[in-house]
């Protein structure tokens, strides 16, 4: 018998993640801008992931409601449905870390 499906869990290690990404965004807010041009880079991408698509698709949603990076921030550690999608794919920020 099949376990029904409930909400699904961000893994501890992408959680840990996103808390080292919203703190490198919250010392340097300038780094919201490597995170557009990723998107505008995997939106030029031929084939990805619907789930990848989607992920894209409401980090564009987040930056047309919110200007102010704690907004941005809070918005990507919440726990609803666009938070777990932000969360899920670690390519969208790729260079937040980076030194």
């Amino acid at each position: 018998m099949r376990r029904p499906r409930g909400p699904r869990k961000t893994p501890k290690t992408l959680q840990h993640h996103s808390e080292q990404v919203v703190a490198a965004l919250k010392a340097d807010p300038s780094k919201l801008e490597l995170i557009k041009d990723n998107l505008e880079y995997y939106r030029q991408q031929r084939h990805l992931k619907r789930g990848f698509l989607l992920a894209i698709e409401r980090f564009d949603w987040v930056f047309s409601a919110h200007s102010d990076v704690d907004e941005i921030c809070d918005a990507l550690l919440r726990d609803d449905y666009i938070g777990k999608r932000l969360r899920r794919y670690p390519l969208l920020y790729k260079g937040v870390l980076d030194d």
